[in-house]
């Protein structure tokens, strides 16, 4: 997709959108998703929709990967005890899912892992079913991270909120 074409996909894509593909209703059934698995391993999850970039951001070509990036240090997911934060970041403009993971994570975790994960809910999103799919690819990357980072002899601390947030 081209420069001009992007532009007007992110331009086409509101909050409302946003607020469409993920009601309430599903917004806590992730928070639920989350916490349910949050006690099944030491990760820390958190959830970030966002409809579309700015224009700026899309003219200078930032990727979805990078803004999942820049979100992951603006949210401080980073800042766990174990390194333990990973953010899945969904773009629906560019109908794409990131996931950043903590380096104490992203050692343990191989990428293919955290691509099927991605696919699991971009499949669905292209089918419109964001609902189903996002809590799908939660329970994948829960099972996932019970088998690469289980939870300890002690329950810790809940470290980051687990209530999904919606740009």
């Amino acid at each position: 997709m081209n420069k001009f074409s992007r532009a007007l996909q992110h331009a086409g894509t509101t909050k409302s959108h946003g607020k469409k593909a993920f009601p309430s209703a599903t917004l806590s059934a992730i928070q639920t998703t989350i916490a349910a698995g949050e006690t099944q391993h030491r990760a820390e999850i958190r959830l970030i929709v966002e409809p579309s970039l700015d224009l700026a951001e899309v003219l200078s070509g930032m990727t979805p990967r990078e803004r999942a990036r820049e979100l992951f240090k603006h949210y401080h997911i980073w800042d766990t005890e174990e390194n333990c934060g990973v953010l899945i970041y969904i773009n629906l403009a560019d109908h794409q899912v990131e996931i950043i993971a903590d380096r104490g994570i992203a050692r343990l975790v191989p990428p293919a892992d955290w691509h099927a994960v991605c696919k699991t809910m971009t499949d669905g999103f292209a089918q419109k079913n964001y609902h189903d799919s996002v809590l799908n690819g939660l329970q994948q990357l829960n099972t996932l991270l019970q088998k690469y980072f289980p939870e300890g002899e002690s329950p810790q601390e809940n470290q980051l909120p687990n209530k999904p947030i919606l740009l």
